[in-house]
């Protein structure tokens, strides 16, 4: 029998899209969507983060079943899709808007995120330190339309385009 139950999980690690479709077909993953987070303006649009003056991070919400998949599974994949060693960069990708960010929503979360950088820094598989964030959710607000699945909708892979 399928659990009912989802929780919530937030990753900013560059253009959102490509952090989405890193996680939208995973087991266990019920919904994605795209959006900003972090900033002080409210109800930014997209042109407003790209300033990079809202103080905004493009992320992705991913809605999962933790009988499927664990939240440490989830950080495995969002560690493993985007450089956490920049700061406020990937890619050609440069503003805070672009920055490695983890929005937790639970102690449970923050203390899985933090032992995960902290093993990851141990273990040196980036060579260098990791610049990754880890801070309480805060509002979200989905982006517009257009930006969600984008990159199913559109048949690419990445956003390096």
């Amino acid at each position: 029998m399928e659990s009912r139950a989802t929780e919530t999980a937030t990753f900013g690690g560059g253009c959102f899209w490509g952090v989405e479709e890193a996680f939208r077909t995973i087991r266990g993953v019920r919904k994605t969507t795209v959006g900003y987070m972090g900033g002080t303006t409210p109800d930014p649009t997209y042109e407003m983060v790209c300033t990079g003056r809202t103080g905004h991070a493009e992320v992705v919400q991913v809605e999962f079943d933790p009988d499927q998949v664990e939240y440490q599974a989830l950080l495995a994949i969002f560690f493993s899709h985007h450089d956490p060693t920049t700061l406020n960069r990937q890619g050609p990708d440069v503003g805070e808007q672009y920055r490695s960010v983890i929005f937790v929503h639970s102690p449970a979360q923050e203390e899985k995120a933090r032992r995960m950088i902290l093993d990851l820094n141990q273990s040196g598989r980036f060579g260098r330190p990791i610049r990754t964030t880890v801070i309480q959710a805060s509002q979200f607000y989905p982006a517009e339309e257009y930006h969600q699945q984008y990159l199913a909708r559109h048949g690419r892979s990445g956003c390096n385009l």
